[in-house]
């Protein structure tokens, strides 16, 4: 790290005001991105617009200050980071735009792919683009590294499907190469630029074994140095820069916006996996199935298949196999018509019944089926990684061969792997386009390359090379390739792609070190090492697939940034330098452990399956004192008081002047510490109503009213889940029993949730056995009336007899909507699911009752977990301001007749955030039902 003068910082300021931080955990917890390098930047800084961006680069000219822009941080190669400044792009660039119904978009740099392919979804297209990192990468590192995937090829990756750029070049010149007249401009902004394409593209179209490379090299897909396939492919200068910034790797120019040309979305298809003797038989069966026009064909080889086998969707055929030396192809055909899918897969059966197949060929169109079989070869890289001894770091790369050579070029690396003792290694891939994906797990111990990846990085260049390979097919060059582009275009080639870099940033301030490099050893420079931290996190990869799901991504960190920030903790006092570890974990208290919200939707997104509320509930387990457990405990034993003392406390501040109680918890909140006093708001609903029982003759389910109902009263105008639920059993003709007791019950999730362990073990004691009696020993389904409660109450209830909790919407959808009869619908509802209810998977009972509410059901744009989470709302209501701002303003954008969610926090935060009265699903139901 170069550190950073303060007369350096104040420069930075006064382009990016406010946005320019040096603080350690800041600059810490950006370093880390999915690759396998570590650097730690002097700075990191977050522009709010292009203008910012523009003023940011002139400064880097003028000052001689590299940078390196940052956006998803998914990245395999080593592209985003750097020891100069970072700039983090994902923070403001989010605006989208569809545009030609849906026929092309226009969409900024920090909005990931997969939302906007959410907002295409409608008009049925997307992008054409689709990398496995689709939940978490952005399209600005889509553009940057030229994404492709697993069904696009090359007719329908980045490159091809742009169609223009909005870019800032190093200079500041901002240029829309959309713009009608975009050359023009080019030419009168940067007449050197403008020439200098002119002439490179005139010298590769001008020298024949330049163009016979750049075609074998373009035939597959190739993400090694600069696309110079661009020199054949488009004429003027502004659409040569285009075509060239796009696998970039952020190395000449900023992306500030990328217009798209969109691709259909295929809604049939059938799916099936091919199993073979040999990896020899498998690719001799290449030309058959390539030419029955599937949309993909993968790969997996024999150590792929051992660890298929272990995935719990695996079906039984496949895990019986006794696998030697077979391989398997995962073969998808698609089509937007059902017909069509029928015809092609009708031919497709007569092409299979000619393979040398191990196991009869199967394919489905149904769509568990399918996707137990996608989650079988996308779970190979968790599978691998997540299993990889601590302290060790995965390393996923990918090559391309001709398709001829890939059989050979397999059984070549099995041979590599052995050779040097990677254990474990697989190898899959997107056979129809030769890419072969591997992984290793390698110790760098000091951040030095043992000897044997030094040899075995040789000799796998030495031998895709030798195929007519490409080093580089999707994940970019970035570090790890940038010796070796020189080897493999030739010294032409590398030169033009010399002088493109000195055309475009004459004083190499963008991203030095990245794509290209005179340094022979740049690719062993800087290696991450992976100390060993908590059982809970080991096993992170840091891809960030977490992030887009986290609440507390905009306000301070995220899961994958809580992981590297312990680890960073760690390596801080194993180099001997306490100051940083203390410096970092006091502002580890706050930023990663007071707003997290540990509601769990990092696992649902994690390739792994880590929960990182799973560390954090320990780690607030560990600094809350013995006395805050005892009284904590003393309060599950005594809930119902404790409820109704908390709920008569919010009656009596809100009677009170509004300023008083808030004044009150502000002072008490300096005094006794944020994380400890609820700040009380005029927003707030007044105390609840007390749970009662209600008996029942021969019921068909018990009923558990969540304690949320007490603490807090209904929203205006409602009645509140508890009686809209019984008021649609009795209208229903079922019986409901809320049993004796149910004052004093819980699910157990406020001790859970913050690591109250001897107050979760009084729950835990008390409360299973209450319920097993009352659902008579496991005959009667438990309803629990709030998401968040289902869940806990599952947890809480584990290994407590034959006991089953279902959730009050998705026992409204099935057992009672059914019998009722809806006489008044509203005209639109906006939908807010919740982080328990996504992770329960409530969603098709969500919309089941909603569609019976409303015409028109929305779940807005932006939707996420609202970071309420219990009492971080309370405790923290920044969190959820933060959480819930992009979804208040797509619901704030137009007007709808109801707002629902299911959870009465969940409606507090959301009504808090938007100035709408948010209800309970159920109660909307209720009175549609009326």
């Amino acid at each position: 790290m170069v550190e950073l003068s303060g007369d350096a910082r104040d420069g930075l300021e006064a382009v990016v005001p406010g946005g320019v931080t040096t603080r350690a955990a800041d600059r810490l917890r950006l370093a880390h991105d999915a690759s396998h390098y570590l650097l730690h930047p002097s700075a990191v800084v977050t522009p709010a617009d292009a203008d910012q961006v523009a003023a940011l680069l002139r400064h880097s000219r003028r000052t001689g200050t590299p940078l390196t822009f940052r956006s998803g941080g998914t990245s395999l190669s080593g592209q985003a980071v750097t020891d100069r400044l970072l700039v983090d792009t994902r923070r403001h660039f989010r605006d989208l735009d569809v545009l030609d119904e849906g026929r092309r978009v226009r969409v900024q740099p920090g909005v990931v792919l997969r939302q906007v392919n959410a907002r295409l979804a409608p008009y049925g297209r997307k992008l054409g683009p689709d990398p496995a990192s689709e939940s978490a990468c952005t399209v600005g590192g889509v553009v940057a590294n030229n994404s492709s995937g697993m069904t696009c090829g090359t007719e329908f990756n980045t490159y091809r499907t742009l169609e223009s750029l909005l870019l800032v070049l190093p200079s500041g010149t901002v240029l829309d190469t959309g713009a009608p007249d975009a050359d023009a401009r080019l030419r009168a902004a940067e007449p050197e630029l403008h020439a200098g394409l002119l002439r490179l593209r005139d010298r590769v179209r001008g020298n024949p074994d330049s163009v016979r490379r750049v075609r074998a090299q373009y035939a597959m897909k190739n993400t090694m140095g600069y696309g110079v396939n661009a020199f054949l492919d488009h004429d003027e200068p502004a659409d040569l820069l285009t075509r060239l910034v796009v696998g970039s790797e952020g190395t000449l120019a900023f992306v500030a916006a990328a217009t798209f040309r969109t691709v259909p979305v295929h809604r049939h298809a059938a799916t099936g996996l091919l199993v073979f003797d040999t990896l020899g038989a498998a690719m001799a069966a290449m030309p058959a199935l390539v030419a029955a026009g599937p949309a993909a064909i993968e790969l997996l080889d024999a150590a792929a298949l051992r660890v298929a086998q272990r995935d719990p969707r695996a079906d039984a055929a496949l895990r019986g196999l006794p696998v030697r030396d077979h391989a398997a192809l995962l073969v998808e055909w698609q089509e937007s018509d059902p017909e069509a899918l029928a015809e092609r897969v009708a031919a497709a059966r007569l092409v299979l019944a000619d393979l040398p197949l191990t196991t009869p060929a199967r394919l489905s169109g149904e769509a568990a089926a399918r996707a137990a079989l996608w989650h079988i070869r996308k779970g190979l890289y968790a599978a691998v990684a997540g299993a990889r001894p601590s302290g060790t770091t995965a390393l996923l790369e990918d090559i391309a061969v001709p398709v001829e050579a890939l059989a050979g070029t397999c059984a070549a690396l099995a041979d590599l792997f052995d050779r040097h003792r990677y254990e474990e290694s697989v190898i899959f891939g997107h056979a129809k386009d030769g890419n072969l994906h591997f992984m290793l797990n390698e110790r760098f111990a000091d951040g030095a390359a043992p000897a044997r990846y030094a040899d075995f990085t040789e000799e796998m260049v030495d031998l895709v090379l030798g195929h007519g390979g490409t080093l580089k097919a999707e994940h970019g060059t970035g570090r790890v390739m940038a010796p070796y582009v020189r080897r493999q275009f030739g010294d032409e080639l590398y030169a033009v792609m010399r002088e493109v870099k000195t055309l475009c940033d004459p004083d190499g301030v963008l991203n030095p070190g990245v794509l290209l490099s005179d340094d022979p050893e740049i690719h062993m420079r800087h290696l991450k090492t992976v100390p060993t931290v908590e059982e809970e996190v080991d096993r992170c990869v840091e891809c960030g697939y977490c992030e887009p799901v986290c609440p507390s991504r905009d306000l301070t960190t995220t899961p994958r940034q809580r992981i590297v920030l312990r680890r960073e903790i760690a390596a801080a006092r194993a180099d001997g330098n306490p100051a940083l570890a203390r410096e970092l974990e006091k502002a580890y208290d706050y930023d990663a452990v007071d707003t997290c919200a540990v509601d769990g939707m990092c696992a649902t997104a994690c390739p792994v399956l880590i929960n990182t509320g799973d560390l954090v509930r320990r780690l607030r387990a560990d600094r809350t004192g013995g006395v805050a457990q005892a009284g904590w405990r003393g309060a599950a034993r005594g809930w119902g008081a404790t409820t109704r003392g908390m709920a008569r406390g919010l009656d009596l501040a809100g009677a009170l002047p509004p300023a008083l109680p808030e004044a009150a918890t502000r002072a008490a909140r300096a005094v006794l510490g944020a994380d400890r006093v609820p700040q009380w708001r005029r927003d707030l609903p007044r105390g609840g109503r007390p749970r009662r029982p209600r008996p029942a003759d021969e019921p068909d389910a018990v009923f558990v009213p969540s304690c949320l109902g007490t603490l807090f009263a209904p929203a205006e105008g409602g009645s509140g889940v508890a009686a809209a639920l019984l008021t649609l059993a009795d209208r229903a003709g079922v019986r409901l029993l809320v049993p004796e007791g149910i004052g004093s019950m819980c699910c157990g999730t406020p001790w859970s949730s913050e690591g109250l362990t001897s107050g979760y073990e009084a729950v835990r004691d008390r409360v299973p056995p209450a319920l097993l009696a009352a659902s008579r020993d496991g005959a009667l389904p438990l309803v629990s009336d709030a998401a968040s409660c289902t869940e806990g109450f599952a947890k809480l209830l584990a290994g407590a007899g034959d006991l089953r909790v279902v959730d009050a919407v998705a026992y409204a959808a099935t057992e009672l909507l059914p019998r009722l009869t809806v006489r008044r619908r509203l005209g639109s509802l906006a939908l807010h699911p919740t982080c328990s209810s996504t992770r329960l998977g409530l969603d098709d009972a969500l919309l089941a009752v909603a569609r019976a509410v409303a015409d028109e059901v929305v779940v807005p744009d932006g939707w996420q977990c609202c970071g309420f989470a219990g009492d971080r709302g309370l405790l923290h209501p920044e969190l959820t301001a933060s959480a819930t701002r992009a979804e208040a303003a797509a619901v704030t954008a137009r007007s709808f007749d109801g707002y629902a969610s299911v959870n009465r926090t969940c409606e507090i935060g959301m009504a808090r955030a938007t100035g709408q009265p948010y209800r309970h699903l159920l109660e909307l139901l209720a009175d549609a039902t009326a």
